[in-house]
Order: C-alpha cells, then sequence, then structure tokens
C-alpha cells in the first residue's frame, strides 16, 4: 500500500518519476535515497500558505512540482510520491499544530495560530518509520530566523517547539494519523470552516507573498 500510487500521492507521473531520479541521482542506498528526496523537495519547492485550497491540484504531488509552490500539504504529498516513485515506502502523516511565528497578516486570515491538518511524511527506512517534514525551505527559514529542518534518514524531522533566538515556534497538539492519500475532502471542509477568508484570499497571492511578510 505504501508504494502505490494514488490519486494526490501520484508517484506514477513522469513529472514526479524524472523530479525523483535527478534528485536520487542513481543512489543505491535507500537511506541516503531518501535524504537526498528530502531535500530536493524542501528547496525546490518555495513553501506558501497562500494556495487555492478550492482546487484538488492544490493538495496533488505532480502539480505541486510543476507549480514549483505549495503549502505543507501539497510538499508532503510530493516527498512522499517521490519516495514510492523510488521504491521506498512512505506514508503521509497529519496533525493539528500552533505556530507561535504566524506572521500577523497570515494570522488575521486564518483567525488565529493553530492550523489543522498540517502535513508531512513518514519514510519505511531500515526496517522502521521515520518522520521527515519539508514543508518550509531555507530561503523562507532564512527570511523568519528559523533553524531549516534537516534530515538524516534515521532521526526524526519534525518541527522545533523554538526559534533561533529562542521564542516559540512550532507546538504539536493533535495527531490526524498516516494515511495512503491525501483526505482532500476532509482537509476542504475544514479549511472553508475554519479559515474562510484564508480560502477566499489565498488563491490570488504570489508564491513569495509570505516569505515577503518576514521582518
Amino acid at each position: 500500500m505504501w508504494l502505490s500510487s494514488t490519486s494526490f500521492v501520484d508517484s506514477d507521473t513522469p513529472g514526479v518519476i524524472a523530479f525523483a531520479r535527478a534528485a536520487a541521482g542513481g543512489e543505491a542506498n535507500p537511506v541516503r535515497r531518501a535524504v537526498a528526496l528530502y531535500y530536493a523537495t524542501r528547496d525546490s519547492v518555495a513553501y506558501t500558505p497562500y494556495c487555492d485550497y478550492r482546487s484538488p491540484e492544490t493538495f496533488r504531488a505532480s502539480a505541486v512540482l510543476a507549480k514549483g509552490a505549495g503549502f505543507c500539504v501539497g510538499k508532503a504529498a510530493l516527498l512522499a510520491a517521490a519516495a514510492r516513485a523510488a521504491d521506498i515506502p512512505a506514508r503521509l502523516r497529519f496533525a493539528d499544530v500552533r505556530n507561535h511565528l504566524c506572521t500577523p497578516r497570515l494570522r488575521e486570515l486564518v483567525g488565529g495560530d493553530v492550523f489543522y491538518y498540517h502535513g508531512y511524511v513518514e519514510l519505511e527506512l531500515e526496517g522502521r518509520w521515520v518522520k521527515a517534514t519539508p514543508a518550509f525551505d531555507k530561503t523562507l527559514c532564512d527570511r523568519f530566523g528559523v533553524l531549516p529542518l534537516e534530515f538524516d534518514g534515521r532521526t526524526d524531522s519534525i518541527f522545533q517547539a523554538y526559534d533561533r533566538a529562542g521564542r516559540r515556534h512550532m507546538e504539536y497538539l493533535l495527531d490526524r494519523g498516516a494515511h495512503a492519500d491525501v483526505p482532500v475532502a476532509d482537509i476542504m471542509a475544514i479549511f472553508a470552516r475554519e479559515y474562510p477568508r484564508l480560502v477566499e484570499r489565498g488563491a490570488g497571492e504570489s508564491a513569495t507573498r509570505f516569505r515577503e511578510e518576514a521582518h
């Protein structure tokens, strides 16, 4: 199940296959292959919370890759798809989180600092599941003064509780479990109910708008 292509983790599409091959570079070792895929996904696709949350393409790996930008769920779908294309079992995991470093504009559009269905990935490596979070690209982290998440293929990579200055950063509130595919209908329904202003405004913003909000 964790190697199969799905509707949103579409690992059998030409673009995803080419991305995985280019990133892995023929690496035979699964751990090193996974690490290469992680960094390619983290840094070659810009993170933005301003997306068209009414469109299924926002959640589809191949579409996020083609656009070159996406939010945490779309980027997680891409890493999972690339991993499956590279013969590494992968599944999606979701959690509700509180982002203490949310920008004032995003906080206003969201109506707070709680983000439902934050997405990341679990990869099966050396007989165990390892967490990997490719959401925030290095350029974004540099702008916000947050240490970019590293990944070595053996240690869980989830958001830090504090930033470089010792400020509270990310707090995990509720684990929503592991999934073979993105639960798009559930996410769309929750976003429409909880973030109506973000859903209305997000689609019209540029992919770099969020990083420009950093102070």
